[in-house]
């Protein structure tokens, strides 16, 4: 059964891998950048950087605090994130950027509900007061970013759907926020899936993040240009300094989320700040019909998570094997 749970797990990182293309390299890819090879080579090993070594509170958050008491057995934690890796992945399977962090707390909560663990709700409700106001905060940064960076020479150097590739600084520029969003995903984002094995003493902080890293990592490089592709082109038109602007917010808010081991939705902050940027462009800019369906899956994913995990569970149960779930 251990085994069990490091195969899902790595199979959770590898789907949120691809997952996130779009949430760390989208903006300079968008401007072109970064051509979709470019963008997720330079992505996949700063992802398992930050999975790596900027991990581990937020892997001790997972592991440890949402349940409390003995929480969940190495099976309930199968079930738990083998529900959340085959909600991700049929997210990516519709290109629909969602948050994995969401749909993994609810599907703990499901199975921790239904195997009669205790829930940690005030841990909960902090997560859930980050998640809300992540987003907000980052859209109001991204439209006030946006305007200061109009004012500088790098708001004036490329013109609206013009490359970025014949202006190397502004290139330049582009690629680091972006690879800085990609070290923020690993740091942020790893602990979905191997928070489960730091839970049950299989691996410590370094070897569980690492190995969700390495997973992540092949995610990036074999799954992720659906992503990719969906968030550079189809949620909002971009020029440089919304691109930047939103790039640099998302992944300042999701980093300070971090550093209190707290993690929050990379693409609800990437979302979040590209919609303040193009505010104040003017709401034109906005694909309304995209953005919507990006709403609807955020409604969705959490409740499917923690439905889907208590149906297993539950089910478990109702045969008689109750006590495998309990830690």
């Amino acid at each position: 059964m251990t085994l069990l749970l490091i195969a899902v797990a790595a199979g959770f990182a590898f789907s949120m891998g691809a997952h996130y293309t779009g949430a760390c390299m989208g903006m300079p890819h968008a401007l072109g950048a970064a051509s979709e090879r470019r963008a997720l080579w330079t992505m996949a090993p700063l992802a398992l950087l930050g999975a790596t070594f900027a991990s581990h509170r937020v892997e001790v958050t997972v592991g440890r605090h949402l349940l409390l008491g003995a929480g969940l057995s190495t099976v309930g934690l199968v079930i738990v994130i083998g529900a959340a890796f085959a909600l991700t992945s049929v997210f990516n399977k519709v290109r629909v950027p969602t948050s994995t962090i969401q749909i993994l707390v609810a599907s703990v909560i499901g199975a921790g509900l239904a195997a009669g663990a205790r829930v940690n709700w005030p841990m909960v409700a902090a997560l859930g007061v980050v998640w809300v106001a992540a987003p907000v905060v980052a859209g109001l940064l991204g439209y006030l970013a946006t305007i200061a960076l109009d004012h500088t020479r790098l708001g004036h150097t490329v013109s609206k759907g013009a490359s970025a590739t014949a202006l190397p600084a502004v290139g330049a520029t582009l690629m680091g926020v972006g690879a800085l969003a990609s070290f923020t995903m690993g740091g942020n984002d790893v602990a979905n899936a191997t928070g489960s094995l730091v839970a049950t003493g299989t691996l410590s902080l370094l070897a569980a993040g690492a190995l969700g890293g390495v997973f992540m990592a092949l995610g990036v490089l074999t799954w992720g240009r659906p992503l990719l592709r969906r968030i550079a082109f189809e949620i909002v038109e971009v020029d440089t300094s919304m691109a930047t602007a939103a790039q640099l917010v998302q992944a300042l808010v999701v980093l300070s989320a971090v550093a209190f081991g707290f993690f929050t939705s990379m693409n609800q902050a990437l979302v979040g700040a590209m919609t303040g940027s193009a505010m104040a462009r003017g709401k034109e800019v906005v694909h309304r019909r995209t953005l919507t369906g990006i709403l609807r899956g955020w409604l969705i994913g959490p409740g499917a998570g923690a439905a889907s995990a208590f149906a297993a569970a539950h089910l478990v149960a109702a045969l008689g094997l109750a006590r495998l779930l309990a830690g």
